[in-house]
């Protein structure tokens, strides 16, 4: 008889059930990892309220992608890892032969494999996600922190593509968690100062103790109005948009300098659109980006600045429940914006 496990499964929008089922049989280079922590993630919150696209997630499915443990067992042909190891994998493996990954655009590649899965007591990594994307978590590392890699690492992705550079200002919309990591490494990448705009009062106290210059609560002050007076008018060498709203991704627009960089990072509801002033793009020669998820190297070197404490995560845990109160976590998130991070505990 199968050795059974609880796991949180999401079979359509607000869905989500605590069941009992088989843990995973593990094959030839594959690994089972017994979960420590899985944290919740605004990609989870979206897919919870409103679905996610199909092809990436097939329902019912095991919920949860940011996640850290033990390993238990390991299948044949494996050297690394060993049984007891502590380690957290990517929700992604490049297939490394397509025609985007031939260009080094492994985020893009068009025979992903995606990992989901994390909120359940044990999770399968298989045998082509532990070659291009596990890593060893450090023994004074918190299973919590090295959850939030996978968010970190598609930060490190947007915040490369930005080019924020020495003396830069910049402007971020979203003081959430990815906002706030946005924040970290604005900094660390040499940013002079840096505006964030929120309607939530405690997130954007976060803020100021994690750096930031100014905080703009966008329920009492236009925060296009802040960042012109924090930047003398100009506008900002670079804005972030975090949120992942038409309104917001527009709102971006009318916060950059000339010559400035938009990345819009927060991904939006399908199907939906923005407008984009040609004389902006023209006469003003902003330059907009976009940003999906991160490549393998991504996640390496953001559990790296985890681990060295060069950016701080611990702020971004607000609430810690069981995987039986998986249910209530997100109902929580879905009504208070206080809250930021969920850490799951099975």
């Amino acid at each position: 008889m199968s050795k059974k496990m609880k796991a949180a499964l999401l079979y359509g929008v607000k869905n989500l059930k605590v069941e009992s089922v088989d843990v995973p049989d593990v094959r030839v280079g594959e690994v089972l990892v017994k979960v420590r922590a899985a944290t919740t993630c605004g990609t989870d919150l979206k897919i919870y309220q409103r679905g996610y696209v199909s092809g990436v997630i097939q329902l019912p499915t095991i919920f949860g992608h940011e996640w850290a443990g033990d390993v238990v067992e390991v299948g044949e042909g494996i050297s690394w890892p060993q049984k007891g190891m502590r380690v957290r994998a990517g929700n992604s493996a490049p297939c490394l032969r397509c025609g985007m990954c031939q260009k080094g655009l492994y985020n893009l590649c068009e025979d992903m494999m995606w990992l989901w899965g994390a909120y359940a007591e044990y999770i399968k990594v298989p045998a082509h996600m532990v070659t291009v994307n596990m890593q060893e978590v450090p023994s004074h590392l918190s299973y919590e922190a090295a959850a939030i890699t996978e968010p970190l690492a598609c930060v490190l992705h947007g915040i490369e593509k930005a080019h924020i550079t020495l003396g830069d200002t910049v402007a971020i919309i979203g003081a959430g968690p990815i906002g706030l990591l946005h924040l970290q490494l604005a900094k660390k990448m040499g940013a002079r100062k840096v505006a964030i705009s929120d309607f939530v009062d405690k997130r954007l106290q976060v803020a100021k103790e994690l750096g930031a210059d100014k905080t703009v609560n966008a329920k009492s002050e236009d925060p296009v109005k802040g960042v012109a007076e924090f930047t003398d008018g100009y506008g900002a060498d670079v804005v972030i948009e975090a949120i992942g709203l038409p309104a917001t991704w527009e709102q971006a627009l009318k916060m950059v300098r000339k010559g400035g960089r938009v990345l819009e990072f927060g991904g939006c509801p399908p199907k939906t659109e923005i407008k984009v002033s040609t004389e902006l793009l023209h006469y003003g020669q902003v330059t907009i980006f976009g940003a999906f998820h991160a490549i393998p190297l991504h996640f390496k070197r953001a559990l790296n600045l985890i681990a060295s404490r060069v950016i701080n995560v611990r702020p971004l845990v607000t609430r810690k429940a069981k995987l039986e109160e998986i249910n209530e976590a997100f109902g929580i998130l879905t009504t208070s914006k206080n809250d930021l991070k969920v850490a799951v505990l099975p």
